[in-house]
């Protein structure tokens, strides 16, 4: 019977690795989410996806040691449903295929605690998909076998029937088994199985760390220990894992293996983690910027119920755009007291967010930077003219300076301010001490002095070591008098010419 006054428990499997793999179903949850349960093996980058106010909880079990029993993440879920909440239950890869998700269901069902099950890209294939194994073929293999490697109670062997599994044509997969290799190697040699088999392994598959060995029975164990193959590990077995070097891909991206650091301002990152990963970099989403209200509309207001006094509106950003239009319409007005009143804007995505409000836009510099607006301004007669400037709080006064020299009356109008989130440093910091952080991105002044704020001098000399990426050379001369390690700065100061930066950098062009 259901328990009609309690929360509900939703089971989301999210995928191997890659953010790009958790489905939209498992995206749109997460985002509905007040309690997130989460395993060791689940991207901490999807916590983008959850709300601020989220209550996140780690049941996860690294390295054979469990954070919670079975049994205490079971009366978790339920504690947490009974308490009235949205519950989600975030597993690796798919949460039904040896994920002990169908053990969670039995528990909250039991409970009568209402449930949605989201399957996941399970590790078998998105893993041996980013490795370039097809686990089926036409003509090498037409059945797979999907196998644990794990053995909860710490005996020496596996309870599996090896002389039918041995006896298997096709692809056998393991999952969990990397501690359990030279086992497993052993009884399929042992029931029959070829030692020239050929053999694949898959580290971190799906990720920055993904690392592929292939081998056969006969030679695998050695490569092994000699690369202290260590778990997460997937290891497929059969005919297919020749097929690896005509099909790779993951591995051949430009910036496989890089892990890059975004700091942007959560609404405006997904373009650029999204290019990202179409190169193979493994983007890691640190904001260190949040927008809020100005301290004080009246200024804003003002101007706004006095447009026609203006012969022009500048934008210097689409966070100003967009706060502008807002507040249009909360003093109901609209874009029709524009009439009249020429647009300038810095950037073509500032450009852009105009553009989709209907409004046309005059004039956009060559550079993205106030200085080379300056320059485009001074072509035409500005003394005695009235321009607008709706911006951040806190900004360059370079804008307005020098307008001000050429004549002009401007009236700046704060739009926004920019504070630091709530920001936890904790993963940020095990990424620095374990060496997996290849560029860090800044896109603003604000986004480099804001970092340094959260990061505090405790990690300063490991962010020194890192490379630093700057969409600009204003952005670049804050990184660089901080003391940081910049070397990538893009010929256009757009955010997808910084990543295309990146990957010249790569790739030494």
């Amino acid at each position: 019977m259901i328990n009609k006054n309690a929360g509900k428990v939703i089971l989301v499997g999210a995928g191997p690795g890659d953010t790009g793999l958790l489905t939209l179903n498992g995206k749109q949850w997460l985002g509905k989410a007040e309690v997130v349960l989460y395993d060791h093996l689940v991207n901490p980058d999807m916590i983008r996806f959850t709300q601020k106010s989220a209550e996140m909880i780690y049941v996860g079990k690294k390295e054979g040691v469990a954070s919670m029993t079975q049994e205490q993440i079971n009366l978790l879920l339920i504690k947490k449903a009974h308490e009235g909440k949205l519950v989600v239950r975030l597993k690796g890869g798919d949460p039904f295929i040896f994920g002990r998700g169908g053990e969670e269901i039995q528990a909250i069902r039991k409970e009568g605690i209402p449930f949605v099950i989201v399957p996941g890209v399970t590790s078998v294939t998105g893993v041996a998909a980013y490795a370039g194994i097809p686990l089926t073929h036409r003509h090498l293999s037409s059945t797979l076998s999907i196998i644990t490697g794990s053995n909860e109670k710490n005996q020496d062997d596996i309870h599996i029937d090896w002389e039918k599994i041995s006896a298997r044509a096709g692809t056998l997969v393991f999952l969990m088994g990397a501690r359990k290799l030279p086992l497993i190697v052993e009884k399929l040699m042992q029931f029959g199985k070829s030692p020239d088999t050929p053999i694949a392994v898959v580290q971190w598959g799906t990720t920055a760390r993904q690392k592929t060995w292939t081998g056969t029975l006969a030679t695998i164990v050695e490569i092994s220990k000699k690369n202290m193959i260590l778990p997460p590990a997937l290891t497929i077995i059969g005919e297919v894992v020749n097929l690896k070097s005509t099909i790779e891909w993951y591995e051949s991206l430009p910036l496989f293996g890089k892990t890059v650091v975004v700091t942007r301002k959560g609404d405006q990152a997904e373009s650029m983690i999204h290019r990202l990963q179409e190169l193979g970099a493994e983007p890691y989403f640190f904001p260190v910027i949040e927008t809020v209200a100005p301290d004080d509309w009246s200024p804003l207001d003002k101007a706004l119920n006095n447009l026609s006094q203006y012969q022009g509106l500048i934008f210097t950003s689409a966070n100003g755009v967009r706060a502008f239009i807002e507040r249009l319409k909360a003093i109901d007005q609209d874009i029709r007291e524009l009439k009249g009143v020429r647009v300038y804007t810095i950037g073509p995505k500032t450009a852009e967010a105009v553009q989709a409000l209907g409004i046309r836009v005059d004039v956009v510099p060559e550079s993205f930077v106030a200085e080379s607006l300056i320059e485009s301004m001074g072509k035409e007669n500005i003394k005695g003219k009235c321009f607008l400037l709706p911006r951040a709080m806190i900004a360059r006064e370079t804008l307005p300076e020098q307008l001000r020299k050429m004549g002009a009356h401007v009236d700046i109008a704060p739009t926004y301010q920019t504070i630091l989130p709530s920001q936890s440093i904790e993963v940020l910091e095990k990424k620095l001490a374990a060496g997996n952080i290849d560029v860090i991105t800044f896109t603003s002044s604000s986004t480099v002095k804001n970092f340094l704020a959260l990061t505090g001098e405790k990690l300063l000399p490991e962010i020194k070591k890192i490379k630093i990426a700057c969409i600009g050379p204003i952005t670049e001369k804050t990184a660089r008098d901080a003391g940081l390690n910049v070397q990538i700065v893009p010929p256009q100061y757009t955010v997808l010419s910084l990543v295309d930066a990146i990957e010249n950098y790569y790739q030494g062009s």
